[in-house]
Formats: C-alpha cells, sequence, structure tokens
C-alpha cells in the first residue's frame, strides 16, 4: 500500500469520534500533503443543516482553501468509510492523488460498491484506492452509533 500511515486513519477515526459526540453518524476524514494533516473533519450534516457537509466534502473543503486550489493533486484522503457518490464525486474532481479508505460500504458506498465511479468511462480522475484500512475499528464504532438509536 502506497503511502499508508495507520497514524493518518486514527486521526479520521478521532474525527469520527468527533462527529458522533456532536450527535452525527461517525464517519472522519482527514487529507494529507507532504506527510502532513492539512485538513481534517467528521460528519457536520445536521448541526449545519446541509446534506452535502459530509466528512470528506468538509475536508476536500478546508484543503482548498488552505491552498488556494480546486485541485489536490498531491494530497491524499484517509477517510472511515468507502465514500457515497456525491463525495466520491468531489474526490474525482479534486483530483486526490490516492483514496485510504477504512470500513467498506455495500449500501451507500460508490468506490469498491455501487456505481463504482471510478471505474466509468465519465469518470474525470480515479485515484490510488486502497480499501480496509482499519475498518473493524471504524465498522464497530458505526455499528454501535446504529444500534443505540434504533
Amino acid at each position: 500500500m502506497s503511502g499508508v500511515r495507520p497514524s493518518f486513519m486514527n486521526a479520521a477515526l478521532d474525527e469520527a469520534r468527533k462527529a458522533e459526540a456532536r450527535g452525527e453518524v461517525p464517519i472522519g476524514a482527514v487529507i494529507v500533503r507532504d506527510g502532513v494533516i492539512i485538513a481534517a473533519d467528521g460528519n457536520r450534516t445536521l448541526e449545519l443543516k446541509d446534506p452535502t457537509a459530509h466528512a470528506e466534502l468538509l475536508a476536500i473543503r478546508f484543503a482548498c482553501t488552505a491552498l488556494q486550489s480546486e485541485r489536490l493533486p498531491d494530497c491524499d484522503l484517509y477517510v472511515t468509510l468507502e465514500p457515497c457518490p456525491m463525495c466520491a464525486a468531489a474526490i474525482s474532481f479534486s483530483r486526490i492523488r490516492r483514496l485510504y479508505y477504512a470500513a467498506g460500504d455495500p449500501k451507500g458506498g460508490a468506490v469498491e460498491n455501487g456505481v463504482r465511479l471510478f471505474n466509468q468511462p465519465t469518470c474525470h480522475h480515479a485515484p490510488e484506492v486502497y480499501g480496509g484500512i482499519s475498518e473493524r475499528a471504524a465498522a464497530e464504532m458505526l455499528k454501535s452509533f446504529f444500534k443505540a438509536r434504533r
């Protein structure tokens, strides 16, 4: 796995825990450039009353602002759940170099499941993809979150 560092996924898991503490679905994301985290956030859809406030989109927005660019070609994204179609499209449009995700999402994912956006001929840019990093920790956090609400 090219450049994977457990500490970066641990940082994404920390963002997921913060999201859960806010009552959000526990998903966290960090963006890394040159071995340094330049953006990090967790889901904020309830807090911001914004269905697009997914962890990945918030981190991408912050990284683009920090770098003063709409493209992130030398950045890697670590996220605790396989991105949905909206987030996968944003990853493609922002030209993220590598995507590392923890748990797969058979129901809502769009990378290895569902539409498999990066495999479509209409996809503008496909990052290198590495799944299953800290999968158990991320999956258990999500299962626990939803079990408590049912």
